[in-house]
């Protein structure tokens, strides 16, 4: 984080709740227990608020994030649902939700979770989690929380509260102590984007229980390509259509300008991550101005995106990790974003 926080304690009755949930409205962080292990909660729908927890974690790539809902009806509202896709969804859901399974589905045009919580992807990974205290701050908030582990990245996940402030004290602004989680591994999270589910990560739903109910499962080494779905997995995930120049200390005349502070002068097009060198407003920022100078630069007839180099450090080497992504090169028939 960009400074030092005042960690708020809350108990898990109602008061707490409420106060967790005003938070989390308010786009602060608050560490919540699930079933699975605690999640470090932001509101989904807000890129800065997203950005808060990339910055809290230092997690050094901005990889989808988990985002959890009160109940099936409210999850399926974020997705785009078909045919064979919606029968095992919903068939999942009847059976495992509440609880620790997370679905990867289409993103529903009129989603209400943001660009970066979504990593740019056109999927999303849906949860609804077991457990009173979880559900009832999630019926309390109305709205999709990203959650992915309250713990430093890299670092073993959290099962208890104490193990989240001996990693987060004074990095996040509240902890709700429902007290420790009951499974204590991640959960279950299942591609449904293909015509075979695929097996992303295993967790607390077994790969027999989802097999009984879904038939065939693949893993992602049964591909020779790897998962856009999947954190982490995909050299490039969102990319624009024009190509991306790194560590740029001039812009040509054919190419966009993604800046960072103050930018470089003669640009056909600019689009500012932070004027001020904030890294937490360029992380909020980046995956908006990937699209609008890819967009508009392609109106505009230029060829490429020029990026001005990113600090390395803190939320600097996500924000690097993420753009040299949108610069590798792709296969014809992939489509970006």
């Amino acid at each position: 984080m960009s400074e030092s926080l005042n960690t708020e304690r809350l108990t898990a009755d109602t008061n707490g709740i409420c106060r967790a949930a005003e938070l989390l409205k308010a786009g602060k962080l608050v560490a919540f227990g699930t079933e699975t292990v605690y999640g470090l909660g932001a509101l989904a729908s807000s890129d800065t608020a997203v950005a808060r927890i990339f910055a809290a974690k230092g997690r050094p790539r901005f990889n989808p994030l988990i985002s959890h809902l009160a109940d099936a009806e409210s999850a399926f509202a974020q997705a785009d649902l078909h045919g064979r896709t919606k029968d095992i969804a919903y068939a999942l859901a009847e059976k495992f939700w509440p609880g620790p399974l997370t679905m990867v589905l289409p993103r529903a045009p009129n989603s209400t979770v943001s660009d970066l919580a979504a990593a740019g992807l056109n999927t999303l990974a849906l949860r609804v989690p077991r457990g009173k205290t979880a559900l009832a701050l999630l019926r309390e908030v109305g709205a999709p929380i990203a959650a992915p582990s309250a713990n430093i990245s890299g670092t073993v996940s959290p099962s208890d509260a104490s193990h989240v402030l001996r990693s987060l004290d004074g990095r996040i602004d509240a902890i709700l102590d429902s007290g420790p989680c009951s499974v204590g591994v991640e959960s279950t999270v299942l591609d449904l984007t293909r015509d075979t589910p695929v097996l992303l990560r295993p967790g607390g739903v077994t790969l027999e229980e989802l097999t009984a109910l879904c038939g065939p499962i693949h893993h992602p080494d049964d591909f020779a390509e790897a998962l856009p779905s999947s954190p982490g997995r995909l050299a490039s995930h969102y990319a624009p259509s024009l190509p991306v120049r790194l560590d740029a200390y001039d812009v040509r005349p054919n190419e966009a300008l993604l800046a960072f502070g103050p930018p470089l002068p003669s640009a056909g097009l600019t689009w500012n991550l932070s004027e001020t060198g904030n890294l937490e407003e360029a992380a909020a920022r980046l995956f908006s101005g990937l699209r609008f100078l890819d967009a508009e630069g392609t109106k505009r007839g230029l060829t490429c995106i020029a990026a001005q180099p990113i600090p390395r450090q803190g939320l600097g080497l996500a924000i690097r990790d993420r753009l040299k992504r949108a610069a590798e090169p792709r296969p014809l028939s992939q489509n970006p974003g």
